[in-house]
């Protein structure tokens, strides 16, 4: 089995460092900044749509041309400021090994999420990454969960995520998914959390779901 993960609001807290690239985006137009806590219920859908959505909710143009490679220049720089792996994390990982190869599956570009993972001391857990800017698009595009089923025997997957584009391309591609209700996309779901018998709020407990899906 293929245990793969999404990155922000699963594997790292990485809320306040893209709440205030995003804030100092909006600022160099010319807007108000943007509060943390505003910038994380747009997080989740890859860097492009953030980028729109915090220029509309800044009432800026959302397809302002430079706008993008504005947020990533300063998000590069940002990277590391506050950012951490989310407590239990490594344990866990460790412990998933042992059950099959490890994946992450992000919606970021390709580049900062290998960047955070090696910061941070998690690159090694991984056998492979897929990032958002790769051929297979962004969830809830099934495609890279399905690309990723060629490193099971069994062809078994399962997805590990915090938002609703992670609980649709779980459904997409008819694997089970696992509701990381401790990430910061959880808020996305509102008082429609995903249709998955298999939530954590800890990633303390990640290992004894996983038992329940094996």
């Amino acid at each position: 089995m293929i245990i793969a993960f999404d990155l922000d609001g699963t594997l790292i807290d990485s809320a306040r460092d893209l709440g205030e690239a995003a804030s100092e985006l909006v600022q160099g137009y010319g807007a108000p900044p943007l509060p943390v806590s505003q910038v994380v219920t747009m997080v989740g859908d890859g860097a492009p749509v953030l980028v729109r959505r915090a220029l509309t909710q800044s009432g800026l143009d959302p397809e302002t041309p430079d706008a993008l490679a504005r947020f990533m220049k300063i998000y590069d720089r940002r990277l590391m400021d506050h950012t951490v792996a989310y407590p239990g994390i490594r344990e866990e990982l460790a412990r998933a090994m042992r059950r099959g190869p490890l994946a992450v599956l992000t919606n970021k570009p390709l580049g900062p999420a290998i960047g955070l993972l090696e910061a941070l001391g998690l690159r090694g857990f991984f056998q492979r990454i897929i990032g958002g800017d790769g051929e297979y698009g962004r969830k809830p595009d099934p495609a890279g969960l399905n690309a990723l089923r060629a490193l099971a025997p069994d062809n078994a997957i399962v997805l590990v995520g915090d938002s609703p584009a992670d609980a649709h391309a779980a459904s997409a591609a008819g694997c089970p998914f696992v509701f990381a209700r401790y990430g910061f996309g959880a808020v996305k779901f509102g008082d429609h959390p995903p249709a998955t018998p298999f939530a954590i709020d800890h990633p303390r407990e990640l290992s004894a779901v996983l038992d329940l899906i094996r």
